[in-house]
């Protein structure tokens, strides 16, 4: 994690991909395999599962060792399935057809397993935890009209499970116990108004972050056999992010991240009894997130290596990486023991290939593939690797972006290209499969994911580039991105779009906005188009991050004449190039209204501009169905109005 993950986060939709060079990398040859590339339907890439492992504070495997507990999309929307060690297919734990549904963890003892789902139907965040018995009822732990909960994790005994609510207060979240047989839950700390990050295995220290700024934040503890009060353990000079990690598995340790000492976020442990510090993993890289083994025997941590994540499990008793066979190549994550420590689950992807569920013997190393995510339909060898790519921006800066070069596109045959924005404000494009972009080429269109100024994983300086400048110099990266695909012999200099989702979608509108001649066509997914009115509505369960969040955008209350100046709403009339716009009925986020009000505004300019309405979406996509839809209605856009 890094210590900014709450801003990073705040209305990320979408974190695409690649990045780029400082010189310009060469052009793929055409192949005679590219003149004969099978083209693939948005519905064929979407039949591709999508498998996510149990919530890393849960337990993912079940009491007697014979299942995983994962969520897919199997139905077409997400449910929780146990997953047979032995192989064979999973069996459903959750059956919804509406509301995705997560496996959170088993328990301990026997197989009741908890889940999370979105009590207030598609799209409205307010996640409930839930308990599925023996006999398949289901039973909400957390109930409310308001209420948002989560799970924080399991007491080393294993007879208490912790979770965070805002039943008390809508702007904050509470830590309670709940007793593993009766459910009986009690208040364990009342937060006085920062982030619940971790509870340690003996159930005494409880870790919470308290952002200050969007660049400097503080971690505490609280003794909950002492007297409760948060303790600071990251005193400090000047502008200096920290966070969270874990607790050691002996409760002697907090393990936190700061940016304290150079460019990138570190992991340092802080000792609970001494207060004595010392680093753990020092690195030219964010270190991503640092979790042991139950025992501690092994310990987990990854870097955000230049938009790819490496992953490290280390065996503490011999200091070195433990060694797995029968692995293709690819990211390994979302790691998960069993009790014993003999058997990890994990997912592997690719660019090429979406997380494919693995086990392994961590007595021998051999690891064996339970579940294939892609679409048997689609021969992976059609898909395009993605390569890192960097260039130069109208002032100098160096923006790195992450590159899926159509095939057959070449000098003698350029084609279509789309600049892809991240979500955000300051959310990444990492390098991964993603069935958005995968579509979009393998039908010829070039995708730059672009790594603007302000995205995280290159530095605390380069994040903060952007800080009460969104809408401008970021913008000028987005728009500056697009004419590096253009100076590209094999890109068709008048067939480049601009395209994002969340902030990535107000990136979108407001290129088209303030540079009106800049693409050819934007697509506009749940983005943002007036920031006065998205920062006013601001959900309450945001607490504190909506205070650092003002304080990187603004703060609505003396800054809304900025907002309004950089909100393509108020400058709609400037709009001339074609726009589809996309957007979630239930979405908390960014309310209809906004896209209601900028698609009127442009069809008043007599520009062409399509709207595709979910009524049963948030800010983002929980139905197979919907993300097919949607799909299609991008490259019916982009071949109408980008390519000639």
């Amino acid at each position: 994690m890094r210590p900014t993950v709450c801003l990073v986060s705040v209305f990320a939709l979408m974190a695409a991909a690649p990045g780029v060079m400082a010189q310009t990398p060469a052009p793929t040859a055409v192949s005679a395999e590219a003149a004969t590339l099978r083209t693939y339907t948005a519905a064929e890439f979407y039949q591709t599962r999508n498998y996510g492992m149990s919530s890393p504070a849960g337990l993912g495997f079940s009491a007697d060792g014979r299942s995983i507990l994962i969520s897919s999309d199997e139905t077409g929307v997400f449910n929780a399935w146990a997953l047979p060690v032995a192989g064979g297919p999973p069996v459903p734990l959750s059956t919804s057809t509406t509301v995705a549904t997560r496996g959170l963890s088993y328990f301990p003892g026997d197989d009741r397993v908890l889940l999370a789902a979105d009590s207030g139907g598609g799209g409205s965040e307010l996640t409930h935890v839930y308990v599925r018995e023996l006999d398949g009822t289901v039973r909400d732990l957390t109930p409310g009209d308001n209420v948002k909960a989560d799970l924080l994790g399991w007491s080393a005994a294993r007879d208490v499970f912790y979770v965070t609510s805002n039943l008390r207060d809508p702007e904050v979240f509470d830590l309670y116990a709940y007793d593993a047989d009766t459910y009986e839950s009690r208040l364990v700390f009342q937060n006085p108004g920062m982030f619940i990050a971790d509870i340690s295995p003996d159930g005494r220290w409880l870790a919470i972050d308290k952002p200050n700024t969007s660049a400097d934040s503080d971690v505490y503890v609280v003794d909950l056999q002492g007297d409760g009060e948060p303790r600071l353990v990251t005193a400090h000079e000047g502008a200096v992010a920290h966070g969270t990690y874990a607790f050691s598995p002996d409760s002697r340790q907090l393990i936190y991240g700061t940016d304290e000492h150079g460019e990138f976020n570190q992991a340092w442990t802080h000792d609970l009894t001494t207060g004595a510090k010392a680093p753990l993993i020092q690195a030219d890289w964010d270190v991503q997130f640092v979790s042991w083994s139950p025992s501690g025997r092994y310990r987990v941590s990854a870097l955000n290596a230049d938009a790819s994540t490496e992953l490290t499990l280390l065996d503490t008793r011999t200091g070195q990486p433990v060694r797995l066979s029968g692995l293709p190549a690819g990211n390994l994550g979302q790691v998960r023991f069993n009790a014993d420590e003999t058997r990890i689950a994990f997912t592997v992807s690719s660019d090429t290939s979406p997380n494919d569920v693995y086990t392994a013997d961590l007595t021998t190393g051999q690891a064996r593939r339970l579940v294939t995510a892609l679409n048997p339909d689609i021969n992976e060898a059609d898909l395009v690797e993605a390569r890192i790519v960097r260039y130069a921006a109208s002032d100098g800066t160096i923006i790195p972006g992450v590159l899926y070069q159509a095939r057959g596109a070449s000098a003698a045959n350029p084609g279509p290209a789309i600049v892809l924005v991240h979500g955000g404000p300051g959310g990444q494009s990492t390098r991964g499969y993603s069935p958005m972009i995968q579509h979009l080429v393998n039908h010829g269109y070039t995708v730059l994911a672009a790594n603007n100024r302000g995205s995280s994983g290159y530095g605390k300086t380069f994040f903060h580039m952007d800080d009460r400048a969104h809408g401008e110099s970021d913008l000028q990266d987005i728009v500056d991105a697009g004419q590096w695909l253009r100076d590209q012999d094999w890109v068709a200099d008048d067939q480049v779009a601009v395209m994002g989702g969340s902030y990535g979608g107000y990136m979108t509108a407001a290129a088209l906005a303030f540079h009106p001649e800049a693409f050819e066509a934007g697509v506009n997914i749940f983005g943002v188009t007036n920031w006065v009115r998205t920062l006013e509505s601001i959900p309450a369960w945001w607490g504190p991050q909506r205070d650092a969040l003002f304080d990187e955008m603004g703060d609505p209350a003396t800054d809304a004449e900025r907002h309004r100046r950089i909100s393509p709403l108020f400058h709609a009339t400037n709009i001339r190039r074609p726009m589809l716009v996309v957007q979630g009925a239930n979405d908390p986020r960014v309310l209809q209204v906004e896209s209601d009000e900028l698609v009127a505004a442009i069809r008043a300019n007599s520009v062409p501009v399509e709207y595709v309405l979910f009524p049963d979406e948030g800010h983002g996509f929980q139905r197979r169905d919907n993300r097919i839809t949607a799909q299609e209605a991008y490259l019916t856009f982009l071949d109408r109005y980008v390519r000639k």
